[in-house]
């Protein structure tokens, strides 16, 4: 298993590592404030020392800064990213209140102070809009933006699941590259390729973030005729490859595009993001990462 070696995302920085920590699911691991510190070092060993987040991900935020807390001196060795613009439905709401983004500046700036105040630390090495909103002003995202950078409470700044021309109104408001477009890329779900989105981050030579790699677990369903394809091809490409998991196959088969993504592994069991690490080895050809790409499409490549 090779170390996580650290990566230029964009031209003006950051680092961070080629495989990035993803904690959006860590209200459900069940571990303690010590367990969840034994976690973060663990993979911190490995390279991975790039951790995802966001203000919408329940109390994750919280949770991790529980465990940060505990060995201040980690905060040096990671870089964290986190993540805003969704509100959720309140508790005790009004039922005429549905969850919708919020990108106007005020949100902004307190939805960034709340998520320093649940990590208990002083900047985010990262912020993203988390989704695109109809009612962006890309201008007020900008005035934000600036006065965090003033402020020293985010030191870069980026967006996730943005359009090609999204992304482009917010970079012209802009001084300063955006770093990333945080984006779902695996064998089932694969439009980023398509539409234009990892062709203009390669132009830019802006490194994709790919969420979603395992596809919630959708990928391993073997109970549709894609599902099945797939797990075919898969199993074979695991085999000539040498691979101990198909998990390995589906990382390599991202990490080769040439938009050279870093990608988010979410498993809390440390065993499962060990075995992941191996697909950093694998030398995919491009017969074979054609191979999936049709079992996933249901027709030869023309």
């Amino acid at each position: 298993m090779s170390c996580v070696k650290k990566v230029l995302m964009a031209p003006q920085g950051p680092n961070f590592s080629q495989i990035v920590q993803g904690y959006w699911r860590l209200g459900s691991w069940g571990m303690t404030p010590q367990a969840r510190l034994t976690f973060l070092k663990q993979h911190v060993e490995m390279g991975i020392t790039t951790v995802d987040n966001a203000a919408i991900y329940g109390d994750s935020e919280r949770l991790f800064g529980e465990a940060l807390k505990l060995a201040p001196g980690m905060r040096e060795q990671i870089q964290i990213v986190s993540k805003f613009g969704i509100n959720g439905v309140k508790a005790d709401a009004d039922v005429k209140y549905v969850a919708h983004y919020a990108s106007g500046k005020k949100n902004i700036l307190k939805s960034v102070e709340n998520s320093l105040q649940r990590l208990g630390i002083e900047q985010l090495d990262a912020l993203l809009v988390h989704r695109p909103d109809f009612l962006m002003d890309a201008e007020q995202v900008a005035d934000a933006f600036c006065e965090l950078k003033k402020s020293g409470k985010v030191q870069h700044f980026g967006v996730s699941n943005f359009s090609n021309s999204q992304f482009s109104l917010l970079q012209s408001c802009l001084d300063k590259p955006l770093i990333t477009n945080q984006v779902e890329i695996n064998p089932l779900r694969f439009s980023a390729f398509e539409d234009g989105t990892t062709d203009l981050l390669q132009q830019l030579h802006i490194r994709p973030m790919a969420w979603s790699c395992l596809a919630g677990g959708e990928i391993f369903n073997e109970h549709t005729e894609k599902g099945s394809r797939l797990q075919a091809a898969f199993l074979q490409i695991a085999q000539e490859l040498e691979a101990d998991s198909i998990t390995q196959v589906i990382f390599a088969w991202i990490l080769k595009h040439p938009s050279n993504p870093v990608a988010l592994v979410g498993s809390g069991n440390i065993s499962r993001v060990k075995l992941t690490l191996r697909a950093l080895d694998l030398q995919m050809t491009t017969e074979q990462w054609y191979r999936i790409l049709q079992a996933s499409k249901g027709h030869a490549i023309a």
